[in-house]
């Protein structure tokens, strides 16, 4: 997946600023696919100029809205119906697991109560926007829904596995 192909996505559904591309990836899409600011007004430019979305509009401040074009469409439905599906999973943070016996306990521990902190918090987030969403049931909302209930579960399960791994670390890593 690249970015490229989730603003794609979010503008099929209906034109946007970059403004309320951000907020869109913030409230849904961060949990699968994080972007910034920066990130997504580059790949906006981008995109513009491959004739992949269009402006549609300007508002106040030069604010622009794209809107995705029918080379744009093609363009996502070609990516969402390419075979070979690409399952690599990263963790950075995982990464570092791999290597907290090169720490003190103490230096591990932290970082994994860390690790369960940040997941109960993202559990809280993702829990609020699914409580506080108006659920009507249209296709794009239903996609949605899968991909913030798959965060809510994964958030729930790190955050247990953290604690778990922390009792684990005080048990088998010697002080240094």
């Amino acid at each position: 997946m690249s970015l490229r192909h989730a603003l794609l996505g979010l503008l099929a559904e209906k034109p946007a600023s970059g403004y309320d591309l951000l907020k869109r990836f913030e409230t849904s899409l961060a949990m699968v696919w994080p972007a910034q600011q920066s990130q997504i007004y580059g790949e906006l430019g981008k995109l513009n100029d491959s004739g992949l979305i269009e402006v549609t509009g300007t508002g106040a401040r030069n604010r622009r809205e794209y809107g995705i074009t029918d080379a744009g469409r093609a363009e996502l439905r070609q990516w969402l119906t390419e075979p070979g599906l690409d399952l690599a999973f990263r963790s950075a943070a995982l990464l570092r697991v791999f290597f907290l016996w090169t720490l003190t306990r103490e230096e591990g521990t932290a970082f994994l109560e860390e690790f369960a902190r940040h997941n109960r918090e993202r559990l809280t987030a993702l829990e609020s926007i699914r409580d506080n969403v108006d659920w009507v049931g249209d296709p794009a909302q239903i996609s949605g829904w899968l991909i913030l209930e798959y965060g809510i579960r994964g958030s729930r399960t790190a955050e247990e596995w953290a604690h778990w791994a922390t009792e684990r670390l005080a048990e088998h890593l010697p002080e240094k």
